[in-house]
């Protein structure tokens, strides 16, 4: 991290605590996670001011994702990475969290008040395609499946009747949420005789506004288009640390590939603000509060 400029970092499981997101047995998932969970918690005074460890949450069995939620807030954890579909790899209305009996684990995040991050390939395992251009499509199914959770957060009625929800939607990129913003809001007030249930404070895109947080590496299009759309304080950098689609040890370089025609308020939010009042970060000493 002082390599790269890093001042404070959150972060996710690898490898095989990364795949105990695969499991359909969400018993498994938990019990895997529970192991994390506390090794996290062991790391914490140590490093916990600077490198915030995500408490995983297996979703699939409600009553236990709440006993580990309520857990891990204890431990002191400060956010819950949660699977982009509640069991991973079931795709189906019924297996999204725009289900009702998902409202006692929203509400018992929200009395922890702790900020909700869903990462890429945390509904299922995202190696889905064989054979020529399979590490392309894969990539781009796995940023593809955080439009529901997205979507069902800021169209359901989620975040009415929990209002202090926060979440994130972490290294699939932010190219397309101007265009899902968009398709939110078109179908809301085109298709108003379909939809359900009406809003009680706006437009989807405004929920996302109000609650929401997405990260990226390098993406030009997204930065193009974050002040047209509002977004300064919605997007989120990172250097995706150790992965290949990662910016270190060159993260400085690649910030100027892509930030250069930014406003320098919006640049100090992306880059440091945003994340500190997301996930509860304290700013450096000197560092602007880019207003």
């Amino acid at each position: 991290m002082d390599r790269d400029g890093i001042d404070a970092e959150v972060a996710f499981p690898n490898g095989p605590a990364l795949m105990a997101y695969f499991t359909p047995d969400p018993g498994f998932a938990q019990a895997q996670f529970r192991v994390y969970n506390d090794w996290a918690a062991e790391l914490r005074p140590r490093w916990g001011k600077r490198t915030k460890i995500a408490a995983c949450i297996a979703t699939g069995d409600v009553d236990s994702a709440i006993v580990e939620v309520q857990r891990v807030a204890k431990l002191g954890l400060e956010v819950l990475s949660l699977p982009s579909q509640p069991i991973p790899g079931m795709a189906e209305a019924k297996h999204t969290y725009n289900d009702k009996k998902f409202d006692p684990l929203w509400a018992a995040i929200q009395d922890v008040d702790l900020t909700i991050a869903m990462h890429v390939a945390t509904g299922g395992d995202p190696r889905k395609v064989r054979g020529p251009g399979g590490a392309i499509m894969n990539r781009a199914k796995s940023h593809e499946a955080l439009c529901d959770p997205i979507t069902a957060f800021c169209a359901s009625g989620i975040l009415d009747r929990f209002p202090k929800l926060r979440f994130a939607a972490v290294e699939g990129g932010i190219g397309w949420v101007p265009a899902l913003l968009d398709l939110m809001d078109e179908t809301y007030v085109k298709h108003h005789m379909w939809v359900f249930p009406k809003l009680k404070h706006g437009l989807p895109s405004e929920y996302f506004r109000e609650h929401a947080m997405a990260s990226f590496q390098e993406d030009r299009s997204g930065l193009l288009l974050v002040e047209p759309y509002g977004l300064e304080n919605n997007i989120c950098w990172s250097n995706d640390y150790p992965h290949h689609e990662g910016t270190f040890p060159h993260s400085a370089e690649a910030i100027e590939r892509g930030f250069g025609h930014l406003r320098e308020d919006t640049r100090t939010k992306i880059l440091g603000t945003n994340a500190a009042r997301f996930f509860g970060f304290e700013l450096p000493a000197g560092y602007p509060d880019g207003q």
